[in-house]
C-alpha cells in the first residue's frame, strides 16, 4: 500500500513537472540559439602553460608572453603552438573581427561533431534554472532581506564598476609605463566589446521581460518573447549583460595574472556579486546571470586571451 501510494505520489510529481516545461517551451526554444552562441573552442584548444609576468612588472611586450618562453607542441605534432595574442591599440581592430569570425563559426565545429559536452552543459544548466525560475524569483521579489545590498549595487554602480576597473588599469599602467598591465586593460575592453555584440544578438531575439516588469505576486512563467521595448533588446533580461562583461573582465584578469593566487579570487568574488545584484534588484532571472556568466567566461578564456 506504502508504495502505491508512493508511486502515485510520483506519478502525480511527473505529471507537475511537464506541465511547467510545456509553460515555458517557447523560452526553451531559444537554447538551440544559445548553442551557436557559445565561443570557439572549449574542449579544442588545449590550455598552453606558459610564463606571466609578475603583476606590475615590464619584462615583456604588450600583451605578449617572454621572448624566451617555450610553448611545446602536442608529443608527435608537426604544428608550431600558437603564440599569445598581442594586445595594442594597433592590434585591436584586428583582434577583434577574429574574435567575432570565430564566436559564428562556432555552429560550424558544433555540427562537425565537437564540443558537444560543455555545450550541453552550459545549455543544459540554463534549461533547468529557466523551469524553476517562476519558483525562484517571487522570493528575491518578495523580501526586504537584501534592501541594503540593493542601494549600493544599483544597476549604474554596477555597470560603472565594470567599466572603472580596466579604464583605471590602463591610466594606471601608462603612468607606471608597463606594458603588459597596458595590453590586460586592453584585452579587457576587447572583451567587453565582443559581449556587447552577443548581448544584443541574443536579447533582440529572447525579447524577455525582466522580473521587475512583472508584477512581485505575478506570473514568471510566461517571460520570452513579450517584451516590446526595443527591437534590438534594450531593457530586455536574457542573458544579463552585467554578468557578461564582468566575467569576462575578471576572467582576462584572472588569466593574465594567475601565478597571483589572490587574483582570481578578488576578480571571480567581485564578478559574482555584481552579477547576484543583478537578481536581487529584480533586474535578471538567475538563468539570464548563468548563462551571461558562462558566455563571458568562455569569451574572455577562449577567444581573448587564447590561453
Amino acid at each position: 500500500m506504502d508504495l502505491g501510494i508512493d508511486f502515485r505520489r510520483l506519478n502525480t510529481m511527473g505529471r507537475a513537472v511537464g506541465w511547467a516545461v510545456s509553460s515555458r517551451r517557447r523560452g526553451l526554444t531559444i537554447l538551440g540559439f544559445l548553442a551557436l552562441c557559445l565561443t570557439e573552442p572549449v574542449l579544442a584548444r588545449a590550455q598552453e602553460r606558459t610564463d606571466i609576468p609578475a603583476l606590475g612588472t615590464d619584462q615583456h611586450a604588450a600583451g605578449q608572453a617572454p621572448e624566451n618562453a617555450t610553448v611545446p607542441a602536442p608529443a608527435g605534432s608537426t604544428t608550431t603552438a600558437a603564440t599569445p595574442r598581442e594586445a595594442t591599440w594597433r592590434k585591436l581592430p584586428g583582434n577583434f573581427l577574429q574574435d567575432q569570425k570565430d564566436m559564428w563559426r562556432f555552429p560550424v565545429k558544433l555540427a562537425e561533431g565537437h564540443h558537444w559536452l560543455p555545450t550541453a552543459l552550459v545549455v543544459g544548466g540554463t534549461a533547468a534554472l529557466i523551469a524553476t525560475d517562476p519558483q525562484t524569483m517571487p522570493h528575491f521579489r518578495q523580501t526586504t532581506r537584501f534592501d541594503g545590498f540593493n542601494r549600493i549595487f544599483t544597476s549604474t554602480v554596477s555597470g560603472g564598476i565594470i567599466a572603472a576597473v580596466p579604464a583605471t588599469f590602463y591610466a594606471a599602467s601608462l603612468v607606471r609605463k608597463n606594458s603588459y598591465d597596458q595590453g590586460t586593460a586592453l584585452l579587457a575592453g576587447e572583451a567587453v566589446v565582443d559581449d556587447t555584440v552577443l548581448m544584443v544578438v541574443v536579447k533582440s531575439i529572447t525579447q524577455r521581460l525582466r522580473p521587475a516588469d512583472v508584477a512581485a505576486s505575478g506570473n514568471y512563467s510566461d517571460t520570452f518573447f513579450q517584451s516590446s521595448k526595443s527591437p534590438i533588446g534594450k531593457g530586455t533580461s536574457f542573458p544579463s549583460g552585467h554578468a557578461l562583461m564582468s566575467f569576462s573582465v575578471a576572467t582576462v584578469f584572472a588569466r593574465r595574472y594567475r601565478q597571483h593566487r589572490w587574483v582570481p579570487y578578488v576578480a571571480y568574488g567581485l564578478a559574482g556579486v555584481l552579477s547576484f545584484s543583478r537578481v536581487t534588484t529584480g533586474a535578471h532571472f538567475p538563468s539570464d546571470v548563468f548563462i551571461g556568466a558562462a558566455l563571458g567566461y568562455v569569451i574572455a578564456r577562449y577567444d581573448v586571451v587564447r590561453q
